[in-house]
């Protein structure tokens, strides 16, 4: 049965999301986006190995503790869009810039893109490219055949519970946006649980009835 341990991690308090199967001990870890040691401790204490570390986008918010996590974890894949991947190693596409500073992540170690398959200990994780907030922006699809439980999605900032990511940033495309959710997120089943980049999680089906946005 798969876990995942949701932690809101740095200054704009973006979803850090570790997903394993217990008893095994392979992990992967989503948007590590601040507070490196965090996450590290948690993992240590926890006897886990983080396989993948996968950036659903480029932003600062959500690539920070890349840095950590590969000091600590050098044989994790670092993971992102291959549109995205510019954006780790610079401050001022990856946004850390209009914060005050400069950061710069280490490259990626595997691009991915639409229809890729992260495997971990014989689960599929499907990447879904869903531009809009950025153009390299994915999501990431867990479906459990096995145990005939709900579809999991991790949006990152495409789709929020009763919200949608910003567009004002460059790259950024409300039309696109907007379209990558249609497309790829609103027809999976109403029951798929939905993980967003920031704030609680909530479902395909509230979203279907209720975003505002729409």
């Amino acid at each position: 049965m798969i876990k995942i341990k949701t932690m809101p991690v740095g200054s704009i308090q973006a979803c850090c999301y570790i997903i394993y199967f217990p008893p095994d001990k392979n992990a992967i870890v989503i948007d590590p986006g601040g507070d490196g040691k965090t996450i590290v401790d948690f993992l240590a204490k926890n006897g886990l190995n983080p396989l993948y570390l996968i950036n659903t986008h480029g932003h600062i918010d959500h690539i920070e503790a890349n840095v950590e996590l590969k000091q600590a974890f050098p044989k994790a894949l670092l993971c992102i869009h291959k549109t995205d991947a510019p954006m780790l190693t610079s401050a001022g596409k990856n946004l850390s810039m209009e914060l005050g500073y400069s950061f710069v992540s280490p490259q990626a170690d595997k691009l991915i893109t639409e229809g890729d398959v992260i495997s971990l200990d014989g689960a599929e994780f499907k990447v879904l490219h869903t531009p809009g907030h950025t153009p390299g922006g994915i999501s990431l699809l867990y479906e459990d055949t096995k145990e005939k439980t709900a579809p999991i999605i991790f949006t990152g900032d495409t789709l929020f519970q009763m919200g949608v990511g910003r567009t004002d940033f460059v790259g950024g495309s409300m039309q696109q946006l907007i379209d990558s959710i249609r497309r790829k997120i609103l027809v999976l089943p109403p029951e798929t649980i939905v993980y967003p980049g920031h704030g609680p999680a909530t479902t395909v089906g509230a979203e279907k009835e209720r975003n505002p946005f729409l």
